[in-house]
């Protein structure tokens, strides 16, 4: 028992106890192994496009957790995006292919660039260079995030992946 200004704290003590073995509780692993991913997206840009309404994003994803997956994407100017990945090569060309979505492994960077997995804009709005477009990424676990593209242009100066 402990005292305190005379008075017994057992109150006190039980409820430090009771707090302390709910901390525990939740610290172990089943609490981490449901925990969602801990995404974050940088350095995202959209080339500008060459035909009107086709043209390709790129950005990196960081993951800070469990494996994940890219189920879904729209941008705000409208249009239908897909999941672009390497095929092969063919007669010293890059082939890709459409896959129906993107993995995001555990703990890792993913970079979403010209010669790996990217997004496949097409039908979409007005886009020049410096305007900003939303993406919208639904992700099977982590849920739906925006994240601000720019459009660039490397012709006239503007930036690139390989310059960010």
């Amino acid at each position: 028992m402990i005292r305190l200004a005379g008075r017994p704290q057992l109150g006190i003590v039980a409820a430090a106890c009771a707090a302390a073995a709910a901390v525990s509780a939740l610290s172990g692993c089943g609490a981490v192994a449901h925990a969602a991913p801990s995404l974050a997206m940088t350095s995202a840009y959209i080339p500008q496009p060459t035909t009107p309404g086709t043209t390709v994003a790129y950005l990196d994803i960081r993951n800070n957790g469990a494996a994940d997956r890219l189920i879904s994407a729209s941008t705000s100017v409208g249009g239908k995006v897909a999941f672009r990945a390497p095929a092969g090569v063919h007669a010293g060309t890059l082939i890709m292919r459409s896959e129906p979505d993107i993995v995001i492994p555990a703990d890792s960077t993913l970079r979403l660039n010209p010669g790996s997995e990217h997004l496949l804009i097409t039908g979409a709005g007005p886009m020049h260079d410096g305007k900003d477009i939303v993406l919208r990424l639904t992700f099977a676990h982590a849920g739906t995030f925006s994240v601000v593209a720019v459009v660039t242009n490397a012709q006239s100066g503007g930036s690139s992946y390989f310059l960010n």
